[in-house]
């Protein structure tokens, strides 16, 4: 297998190009069906069978070798920490920016590693649960800045975390809706000790914030990054906001409702176009895309969301 050749002898990251990427899933059969494939994909996402193929299944088949690694580090370690050993969760971590496609991403590995040995049992939460409420967003002037490390009880969150790597049952999230851009009053997710959990969310990796001892990535067995020019993330970003208007956004209950009946939709758009400016590429420039280098393994997009090159980190 060819590699690409790094600037830098010293990086930690071994970067592995699409086509000798694609190689290591030609022994795999591809678990998943056209027609599941497509009930995965985010809207304004691409995602094919080939795709799925020659980039997620690899990395899903990675995903299994590492858990099933560290369930058999924990058998080999029972008799050494006797009766204080406990199975826990693998964690893994998905970041990025807005519209790079981390969902898709996320629900597309949670299909794939159901199917492989050992690891039968997978949950999914994203960090949008744990967004304060608008209301208290509004009060504390951080309506603007959503998404943003700031915007999150990240307190409330290292305590998920914490309790999901402790083996605890029954350990409970909120539950936000995209709808109405809010969280959701008195409904909870709640995560019964899986084999696996995956963590998706823009700011997964951020280092420890101030006062704190510990980070959330501290709790993750394997971490990834989703990344991508910044300019094309803003296409993606804009032609998802497009499609949302003739769709999601015509709903009363949209909290973006009101766009579509005081706007055109070049009007609409322009807005969009702000929100990116203001709000979304200087959270990415600050907080996400600094993270970058903390991730195990680096996925690098290209036009139309193809993965273009992965990078993993040297063992």
């Amino acid at each position: 297998m060819s590699t690409a050749h790094g600037t830098d002898s010293l990086s930690p990251y071994l970067a592995i190009e699409r086509a000798d990427w694609a190689e290591l899933g030609n022994a795999t059969q591809l678990p998943l069906t056209e027609q599941e494939v497509t009930k995965l994909r985010g809207l304004g996402d691409f995602l094919d069978i080939k795709e799925v193929t020659e980039v997620y299944l690899p990395v899903s088949h990675l995903l299994s070798l590492y858990a099933t690694s560290t369930q058999a580090l924990h058998r080999n370690t029972e008799g050494f920490y006797g009766a204080r050993a406990q199975r826990t969760p693998f964690i893994i971590g998905i970041a990025g920016s807005v519209a790079v496609g981390k969902s898709t991403a996320a629900r597309l590995l949670r299909e794939l590693m159901t199917r492989w040995e050992g690891t039968p049992k997978v949950e999914l939460v994203t960090t949008d649960g744990f967004l304060y409420p608008n209301a208290e967003l509004e009060r504390r002037g951080l309506l603007a800045k959503k998404g943003f490390p700031e915007s999150y009880d990240r307190k409330r969150l290292l305590q998920f975390i914490s309790d999901i790597k402790s083996g605890k049952t029954g350990v409970t999230a909120p539950v936000y809706d995209h709808l109405t851009y809010d969280i959701v009053p008195d409904e909870f997710a709640t995560v019964n000790a899986p084999d696996v959990l995956i963590v998706e969310g823009l700011n997964v990796l951020q280092p420890p914030s101030a006062g704190q001892e510990v980070a959330l990535s501290d709790y993750f067995d394997f971490s990834i990054y989703i990344d991508a020019d910044p300019g094309t993330i803003k296409e993606w970003y804009l032609s998802r906001f497009d499609k949302l208007w003739e769709t999601a956004f015509l709903n009363p209950r949209s909290y973006f409702h009101q766009l579509t009946t005081e706007l055109t939709k070049e009007q609409a758009v322009a807005r969009a176009a702000g929100f990116w400016k203001d709000i979304n590429l200087p959270n990415l420039e600050q907080n996400i895309e600094p993270t970058r280098s903390r991730a195990t393994l680096v996925m690098q997009k290209g036009e139309g969301h193809r993965v273009q090159r992965v990078q993993v980190r040297k063992i």
